[in-house]
């Protein structure tokens, strides 16, 4: 059987003259402080994560975030195992200059695993514990870290450790209503902590 035959094209449909509307994407729901932490979470099983190979290139992991949208990539190996994690700061700030010095090479020559953060340096905030925590938490446990991302891991019915989730302080602060302006760690958490003030 040809594939002419094996398919057939659909019937086609007018679009409608009293108005064909855009349906509404999702926005993630306001928040205050103390919402559930859950819902300021990216749930990586909504939501495909975004990774990259440690041999890659720091241009092709910057061009990978620009695309993607996102500050953060996850690097993995051969079995999708996380093998680190690689932000924009990482990728564009004194690091990989730091790194080229020492070995005496070009920027251009590093890939990601010459500056990603390895797993063994990483740490996480339990499911469980997120499930029972508020956003001022998360908040706050950013703040303690130093950090604008703090990933969430939990455990399967195979007794494998899972990536489950993310939380942003940039998604935070939209949800919380913070118009942030740049990207500065301590400018979003002073923003942030305005709002949480005024509450």
């Amino acid at each position: 059987m040809s594939e002419d035959a094996q398919f057939r094209p659909l019937p086609k449909t007018s679009v409608s003259s009293k108005g064909c509307y855009l349906l509404e994407a999702f926005n993630p729901p306001v928040v205050n402080v103390d919402s559930a932490a859950i819902l300021v979470m990216t749930d990586l099983s909504q939501v495909p994560s975004a990774t990259i190979n440690a041999d890659a290139s720091l241009d092709e992991a910057n061009h990978s975030m620009l695309v993607r949208g996102v500050r953060l990539l996850f690097v993995v190996g051969e079995t999708h195992n996380i093998i680190g994690v690689i932000t924009t700061v990482d990728a564009l700030g004194e690091k990989p200059v730091l790194v080229a010095q020492a070995r005496q090479t070009k920027r251009s020559e590093l890939r990601v695993a010459d500056v990603m953060v390895p797993v063994e340096k990483m740490d996480a905030l339990d499911i469980e514990e997120v499930k029972k925590a508020s956003v001022g938490n998360i908040v706050a446990s950013l703040k303690a870290d130093g950090r604008v991302h703090a990933i969430v891991v939990g455990q399967g019915k195979d007794e494998k450790q899972y990536l489950l989730g993310i939380f942003s302080a940039s998604q935070i602060a939209r949800q919380l209503g913070v118009q942030l302006h740049g990207h500065e760690m301590a400018r979003t958490f002073a923003e942030i902590e305005a709002v949480i003030a005024g509450v």
